[in-house]
């Protein structure tokens, strides 16, 4: 109530902004002169409110449409002309009642009339399918569905620039330290007379043998190949079969989702059986995969001694914010002695 009173000048303020100059004072001039007459000529039944009620009446109707103008145009627009001409009319019945001979209160007959027009209007334009949000709603809407969609399409750039990284490095880089590999083998085998030298080619083999190997575990981690090329099911399967503890996967996609939801879905399973491996390298572990139209379900359980914790786990920390990137859901439960359950919902709605 408090905070209604101390809003009450400003808004009083704007409508009387809204009074057209001449006729607010023409109007004032009216009801002063119908005053003036009234004293000089007796004082006695006091006839001026009833022009001063009409003259109110019209400064008001007018009030009400410049003030339903300031709305954009549209279905809201004109379902708030049509609220605010009605509170006009009510209000002025009510006065008209007040300094009459009162009695039965008769403008309750407006008030019904005015809330029933104002509801059949409402219906119609709902059943038109009119957007009734304030603008700034809309606006806000709008602009958070522009965002959406941005960051998405960034998304999805940023999943197809990787993907290409990975082909370049896989098509580039190691084959030529695999090329480079196979020619010091050959001079290896050429500098058998001269040991010390082999020793460094030897040495050399298996540096470049290394530096081939954490390339490839680089490009794995940033787009593995079987992904790109087979799906999400063919590439979940092969991280069971390579995973240290038993994985069991139930796979029903029917249709390939967008390769940034892919790419989620798939590091989600990877992280996650890496922490079983970890942290219950003797229980079974289960991956389930669902695809509807909507949304892809991922969910990976195992019989561990559960306990996990998402606010102190980092690698369950980056896989809320992996997924939290993509506007989906992940849930932990993993009650102490019963296992940990890691649930992922991702939006692929085409």
């Amino acid at each position: 109530m408090t905070r209604l009173l101390a809003m009450a000048p400003a808004w009083l303020g704007g409508l009387w902004r809204l009074v057209p100059r001449v006729p607010g004072q023409v109007a004032g001039g009216v009801s002063l002169l119908c005053f003036l007459i009234w004293a000089i000529t007796g004082a006695g039944y006091f006839w001026p409110a009833w022009v001063w009620l009409s003259l109110a009446l019209i400064l008001a109707l007018v009030v009400a449409w410049r003030w339903s103008r300031l709305a954009p145009p549209g279905p809201r627009r004109s379902l708030e002309t049509q609220g605010a001409f009605s509170i006009v009319l009510v209000v002025y019945t009510v006065f008209n009642w007040a300094i009459s001979e009162r009695g039965y209160f008769w403008p309750v007959w407006v008030l019904i009339g005015a809330a029933i027009a104002f509801a059949v209007h409402l219906v119609y334009l709902r059943n038109r399918g009119a957007d009734l949000r304030p603008a700034r709603e809309r606006e806000l809407t709008e602009r958070v569905e522009t965002l959406t969609e941005t960051r998405r399409g960034a998304l999805d750039v940023q999943a197809a620039e990787l993907r290409r990284i990975e082909r370049d490095l896989h098509d580039g880089a190691q084959a030529r330290l695999v090329a480079l590999s196979m020619q010091l083998g050959r001079a290896e085998e050429g500098l058998a007379d001269r040991p010390e030298i082999a020793a460094l080619v030897r040495q050399a083999r298996a540096e470049a043998t290394a530096a081939n190997a954490e390339l490839r575990d680089l490009a794995r981690g940033i787009a593995p190949p079987v992904l790109t090329d087979r799906g999400l099911a063919a590439a979940v399967e092969a991280l069971g079969s390579r995973s240290p503890v038993p994985v069991t996967v139930d796979a029903q996609l029917g249709r390939r989702p967008a390769p940034v939801i892919e790419s989620a879905a798939y590091f989600v399973v990877a992280e996650s059986l890496t922490n079983v491996a970890k942290h219950a390298p003797k229980a079974r572990a289960s991956v389930t995969i669902r695809l509807d139209r909507d949304e892809l379900d991922v969910v990976v359980a195992d019989d561990g001694p559960g306990g996990a914790d998402l606010a102190a786990g980092s690698g369950l920390d980056g896989l809320r914010r992996r997924v939290a990137a993509l506007d989906g859901d992940l849930e932990v439960a993993s009650p102490a002695g019963e296992g940990t359950r890691i649930e992922v919902r991702l939006p692929c709605g085409s």
